[in-house]
């Protein structure tokens, strides 16, 4: 496997133009049609063939997740997907971006190996929260703060545009920790983190296109490539399930966060057809699932004086599963709602960004709380 991925990745840099260009005929230049296209099929592809002899290796070495009274799953399943993901997404992307983006993906790149390591590490020795926390300050530091990825504006919210450099990295990094730690949380059924983060990556990879930013559109597509993939293995995999780990989650909530961030920005001075008065609460709309499971279970823990960082069963996916329902209808029903409510958002992108972000989180709200009574009644 690792000759045929090496050979594989070989043709395609040769594909993309990135080697001495007078050794590449112009007939084979990709247009950027074609780089999508090629970007979302290769890390589907690498993503793919990676993850049966990274399965193999976890159970040759016992690298798994042992089932234990806060886990969903029955047997010992490797937790290194998020090695498969990294690598799908990352290769597709460096091979296929432009050139001119080479600085950009460096400092993506920069923060991405520190992300990996703490999620590996996490995954196979357990590591303190504090510790996680401080190493995604760290990464997300390395995009935010030297990369410049950063926002810029507050889109009029309380009367605030415009925002000074050290607010807007302030403000960038708590959006991050969110979406890493959101993501993390969200990872506790088959298919729910990867599902979610493919809605996203393909709504955002979609606009960039349509708005000519095409590295970020291919940055976009290979994730979800990548998470296609993995999608597979996760919920129909037999004997090569793996469940994605504190690497692969964190790693697609720093990606969704670089995402959203550049959508903020580009949307400011985007064509006015494909610009949203409300990009924000379109973000929202499209994140609502991790953004309010990771708010509300804040919320619980606190309320019973234990950290927001210890694990319990209080997810919005545990609720759905205390019902009886399997872990792919949990996923099914979770992604409907996150579904329903991007379409809510993007009917209501005229509504002002305050007002809009209310229905969301106050539709969200009735609904988690109408699951809070069924599985009540239920219990009983």
């Amino acid at each position: 496997m690792g000759f045929n991925l090496i050979v594989f990745s070989f043709c395609l840099l040769i594909l993309s133009g990135k080697v001495d260009d007078s050794l590449i005929p112009d007939a084979i230049k990709l247009p950027d049609s074609c780089r999508l296209v090629a970007g979302f099929v290769s890390a589907a592809i690498i993503t793919f063939v990676s993850i049966p002899t990274i399965v193999l290796i976890s159970k040759h070495k016992k690298l798994y997740d042992v089932p234990n009274d806060r886990t969903s799953h029955l047997f010992n399943t490797p937790t290194l997907g998020g090695c498969a993901v990294l690598a799908g997404f990352t290769i597709a992307t460096i091979i296929f971006s432009y050139r001119s983006s080479a600085a950009e993906l460096a400092y993506i790149l920069g923060g991405l190996i520190p992300l990996f390591f703490i999620g590996i590490k996490d995954d196979i020795l357990i590591i303190d929260p504090k510790t996680k926390i401080i190493g995604q300050i760290f990464a997300s530091l390395i995009v935010i703060w030297i990369g410049g990825i950063y926002l810029s504006s507050f889109y009029d919210l309380l009367g605030i545009d415009n925002i000074n450099s050290v607010i807007g990295i302030i403000v960038t990094l708590f959006l991050f920790l969110i979406l890493i730690n959101g993501f993390n949380f969200i990872d506790g059924i088959d298919g729910l983190a990867s599902a979610i983060g493919f809605i996203a990556s393909v709504f955002y990879g979609t606009w960039f296109i349509l708005t000519g930013n095409i590295n970020y559109a291919i940055l976009g597509f290979s994730l979800a490539g990548a998470l296609g993939s993995f999608f597979y293995f996760n919920v129909f995999g037999k004997r090569h399930k793996i469940f994605l780990g504190d690497t692969g989650s964190m790693v697609i909530g720093f990606v969704e966060a670089i995402l959203t961030v550049k959508f903020l920005e580009f949307n400011r001075i985007a064509e006015e057809k494909f610009r949203f008065t409300s990009a924000p609460a379109i973000s929202v709309g499209l994140l609502i699932i991790p953004l309010f499971d990771t708010l509300r279970v804040f919320v619980l823990r606190l309320g019973k004086g234990k950290s927001p960082f210890k694990a319990d069963r209080n997810h919005i996916h545990h609720s759905l599963l205390a019902l009886g329902l399997t872990h792919l209808n949990a996923t099914i029903i979770i992604v409907i709602v996150n579904l329903f409510l991007v379409i809510l958002a993007l009917l209501l992108k005229n509504f002002g960004i305050l007002k809009l972000i209310a229905i969301l989180l106050l539709v969200m709200t009735g609904l988690s709380y109408i699951l809070h009574l069924i599985v009540r009644r239920h219990k009983k």
